[in-house]
């Protein structure tokens, strides 16, 4: 499909710049991505949609700089991830699909820990704090440790952790996986409006229905390989069903031969 997203206004910054992104890991066959190219804009909602496997977790790592990659740029906000770490970093919020925290922390300390890395100051924590808190609703839990809480609950309070400085781009990995349809929805509703303030979103989803309820734009990866980069308005005003056009751009091919 033809790329119209991409092109550049005077109107919106760049979150995110990708430029011919390889990675391959030690001891693989093929890439897990290849020669993969993106750029995201202030005031976009983008969902990089592939199937288990896909490359979207790798591509999300090594922009964030957790990943190593053998080529390739990227910069967020302008600022290279490799020769200017620190002021890339300081400038995005991660939630990992893993949902890593330090289990032994109460949500309240975490939370505070992440607010003291980023530099957010104490008066500041306390009001976005309450405000966070009104979405994700963990309340008194708060002041529990965080090895008593369940997966749902360990995925909102990771996603308070990453938003507690209110950075220019937000990177999800599965985001709705493990939130309650409440959460899930109040959730979406403050993706929205975050993104209207002039921020960035970026989330990797196998779920076709999520991205096309949320996001403006799709990429779909597949094998490493990014395929398509389209606005999903284009698919309402065309009519066209994305899920069945995301599973003919990601089918196995059928050997020669064989039964299908």
């Amino acid at each position: 499909m033809e790329v119209t997203a991409q092109e550049k206004t005077t109107e919106r910054m760049p979150t995110i710049e990708i430029k011919n992104l390889v990675k391959q890991y030690p001891q693989a066959v093929a890439p897990s991505v290849n020669d993969f190219s993106l750029t995201c804009f202030e005031g976009e909602i983008v969902g990089l949609l592939g199937h288990n496997g896909a490359g979207k977790s790798t591509t999300l790592k090594c922009i964030t700089g957790i990943l190593p990659f053998n080529s390739g740029i990227i910069k967020i906000n302008g600022y290279d991830i490799i020769s200017s770490p620190v002021k890339a970093k300081l400038r995005f919020g991660y939630v990992s699909d893993k949902h890593d925290v330090f289990v032994k922390m109460t949500g309240l300390q975490y939370i505070n820990f992440m607010a003291d890395a980023y530099g957010v100051s104490k008066s500041d924590c306390h009001s976005r704090l309450e405000e966070l808190d009104g979405l994700f609703s963990l309340g008194a839990r708060l002041n529990e440790p965080i090895s008593n809480y369940s997966h749902g609950m360990r995925q909102k309070v990771c996603m308070m952790g990453s938003l507690i400085h209110r950075p220019k781009l937000w990177i999800l990995d599965e985001p709705m996986i493990g939130l309650d349809p409440l959460t899930s929805s109040k959730v979406s509703k403050f993706m929205r409006n975050y993104a209207d303030a002039g921020n960035s979103i970026i989330f990797s989803s196998h779920n076709v229905s999520s991205v096309q309820k949320i996001c403006d734009r799709a990429v779909i990866i597949n094998k490493g390989v990014k395929t398509d980069d389209f606005k999903l308005a284009d698919f309402q005003a065309d009519n066209v069903d994305l899920e069945e056009y995301f599973l003919s751009r990601t089918a196995e091919e059928t050997p020669e031969g064989s039964a299908e």
